[in-house]
């Protein structure tokens, strides 16, 4: 960091934190004031004697965020201009298409329409590229940009011109006219019966209302009449509205039952959150699947559960993060999203896994290392369980591992592609629990991107470029260098080879892929139920009573 950098940093801290406790208080009074004045000082001779006209929103920024960087990456400053991006993210609701877009070259293309909106309802595609909206070029257009443009006030018109692929390889051009509408992006995007008697209830976020589309989708599976269990899906959930995490547990768990308490510096932080409605089911078998992806709220809730006894946990070890955020308000529209509090759970343990006021001296954070993990005890079985990073599942099931070559075709977005394709070239396909990609539908996509760039590397001939960097920098590479030509031509991937040998992985997300163009995010999930390995330890759970209550109840 610059010793400008710096200043602006200690000063940056006075601007931004007039939360209502008076300086006065504050053992560091002095040091505040004195920091302050070096700041105003130090700006006012910048503005006076610096050779070029200073920007001072640009330069205010960059003090703040070096500032709040150097605390934990959940604590934010908010200008005006973001703030609508803000309240999406907390609302889930905006004015718009209802659409997810990305960047292709020099385009913007539609990538996921969402079910039930504008783009959907009026039949963009994913992969259609985005060419014009309301007469405006949109070609070299930043997607931010294209997305500002999509979106507005709902009931207004939106005219936007696309390119979409034909059949036979060329692209059409064609314009359609939507009716922007108030776009709610709804936390539970799926829902339904996995197995005869198991139901399932994706839950991807945390947004106002969580809590009463869980209870929703419960009771319509109960509704059914043959229920027997239901698996709570939290993976890749990154969390969101406290109140709404436990207004999830509460769906499962009794009313008036402590969920989360909050620890603060400042007393007004130091809060205990407790169940506050009827539950819809006490005695249902529940199974919630986590994974690295699932954080926050969604730990709260799958944590929660946990210490209560009242759900198995499936799947990999969660986030880890334990830190409670809080917004206030700053000058002209702005606000400061700020960390206050750590959370607890029934247990009494916290979860955060990473502790942000000890770094190491590069600046780096620390995880919290298991030989400082305490144990506590769940509340009704006094079943062990730790604190400090993340929650265990009861349950472990390993993590898919991605091969290189399906990294490479991923981050190329040929799998994408290849799926775009498909849909130009067939109408319609069978339903997306029973899709399957033939054998000659798989060689085809062999076919295909035989013809594209995709370079990577495995990891035999990472090691063996590693080798043969170590060795040139100690000056052995000479004496082994015809090893080292031996070993890399006996090593050197095969693509079409690695194709073959990666077929089951490979051919499962083109078939993932394949449906959401049909059936959007629906189908994705419904075909994605046939390679789930957590989803398949979680019903075999569900259906084995014994198994279940001996997980529950060891200690």
């Amino acid at each position: 960091m610059t010793r400008l950098k710096k200043y602006l940093v200690l000063g940056a801290i006075v601007t931004v934190a007039f939360v209502p406790i008076a300086f006065t208080t504050s053992p560091s009074y002095f040091e505040i004031t004195k920091n302050l004045d070096i700041f105003t000082t130090l700006y006012k001779e910048l503005n006076t004697y610096y050779v070029d006209t200073l920007n001072p929103e640009k330069l205010m920024h960059a003090g703040i965020s070096e500032m709040l960087e150097s605390l934990d990456p959940y604590t934010d400053y908010i200008p005006e201009e973001d703030m609508d991006d803000y309240r999406q993210q907390t609302t889930g609701k905006y004015g718009g298409i209802g659409a997810v877009i990305g960047t292709r070259g020099d385009w913007v293309v539609v990538t996921e329409p969402y079910e039930g909106f504008p783009a959907a309802k009026i039949g963009l595609r994913s992969g259609d590229k985005i060419i014009e909206v309301d007469g405006k070029s949109a070609k070299t257009y930043r997607t931010d940009q294209v997305s500002a443009m999509l979106k507005g006030k709902p009931g207004t018109e939106v005219n936007v011109k696309i390119k979409r692929l034909q059949a036979d390889g060329s692209e059409a051009e064609m314009s359609v006219k939507m009716v922007r509408e108030e776009i709610k992006i709804k936390n539970v995007p799926y829902f339904g019966m996995v197995d005869d008697h198991v139901g399932y209830i994706q839950l991807s976020s945390f947004t106002e209302r969580a809590g009463a589309e869980v209870k929703s989708a419960l009771l319509t599976l109960e509704s059914k009449g043959k229920l027997k269990g239901v698996i709570l899906d939290l993976r890749g959930n990154p969390g969101g509205l406290l109140n709404e995490a436990i207004n999830v547990a509460n769906v499962f768990v009794d009313k008036n039952i402590d969920i989360v308490f909050t620890k603060g510096k400042i007393d007004e932080w130091n809060k205990n959150f407790p169940s506050l409605n009827d539950p819809v089911d006490l005695k249902i078998p529940v199974v919630v699947l986590a994974d690295g992806g699932s954080a926050s709220a969604a730990e709260i809730v799958s944590g929660s559960l946990q210490d209560l006894d009242r759900a198995v946990i499936v799947g990999q070890k969660t986030f880890g993060k334990g830190l409670v955020q809080s917004t206030r308000s700053l000058p002209f529209n702005a606000k400061l999203k700020v960390t206050t509090a750590k959370y607890y759970i029934p247990s009494g343990r916290c979860i955060q896994a990473i502790n942000y006021a000890e770094r190491n001296a590069d600046g780096s954070v620390k995880r919290i290392p298991d030989s400082l993990k305490v144990a506590f005890k769940t509340k009704k079985n006094g079943r062990t369980v730790y604190d400090g990073g993340g929650i265990d599942p009861d349950v472990s099931v390993e993590a898919e591992k991605l091969t290189p070559i399906t990294i490479s075709l991923l981050t190329k977005n040929l799998i994408a592609d290849y799926a775009n394709e498909y849909r130009a070239k067939h109408e319609k396909i069978v339903g997306a629990k029973d899709f399957v990609l033939t054998d000659a539908d798989y060689a085809d996509f062999m076919a295909w991107v035989a013809k594209k760039d995709y370079e990577y590397s495995t990891r035999s001939e990472k090691i063996l470029t590693d080798l043969k960097a170590s060795a040139e920098k100690e000056k052995y590479f000479e004496a082994i260098q015809d090893d080292y030509e031996a070993m890399k031509k006996t090593m050197m991937h095969d693509k079409q080879h690695d194709l073959e040998k990666g077929k089951t992985q490979i051919k499962s997300m083109l078939e993932e892929e394949i449906v959401a163009r049909y059936y959007l995010n629906t189908g994705r999930t419904e075909a994605m139920f046939k390679s789930d390995n957590n989803l398949k330890a979680a019903i075999e759970i569900l259906k084995d009573e014994k198994r279940m209550n001996e997980i529950l109840s060891k200690k």
